[in-house]
């Protein structure tokens, strides 16, 4: 028997083949306008790399996951981690090139310009 698959506030955007608008909460402001899904393994690890920078209104939604790393990126980020429902547990700003953040409690990372936050 298979184990059970947990749900998450990702699903529906797990199907779609293009990209989507992020809010802060039902109604709120936008967070990215053209955010994407790294949803799978090699989409995870690829990240931001090789990108010169991320446009504004642009973001990177990467779950699962519990933490990034800023190594051979050329910028700066702002990143909001979530939990299954969400719930934001952490933002950390500005986070310059070669560093690593985590939070326990994520379930996804949502990377961001910097100064989004």
């Amino acid at each position: 028997m298979a184990p059970r698959r947990r749900p998450h506030f990702l699903d529906t955007v797990t199907r779609l083949p293009q990209a989507f608008a992020l809010r802060v909460a039902p109604g709120g402001p936008l967070l990215a306008t053209h955010a994407t899904l790294a949803g799978d393994s090699p989409s995870r690890r690829r990240g931001l790399l090789g990108r010169e920078r991320l446009a504004p209104g642009e973001g990177l939604v990467i779950a699962p996951t519990q933490g990034i790393h800023t190594f051979g990126m050329r910028f700066p980020l702002d990143v909001v981690f979530a939990d299954r429902l969400g719930r934001v547990v952490r933002i950390a700003e500005a986070v310059p090139p070669s560093r690593v953040r985590l939070a326990w409690r994520g379930f996804a990372a949502i990377e961001l310009p910097a100064g989004t936050c």
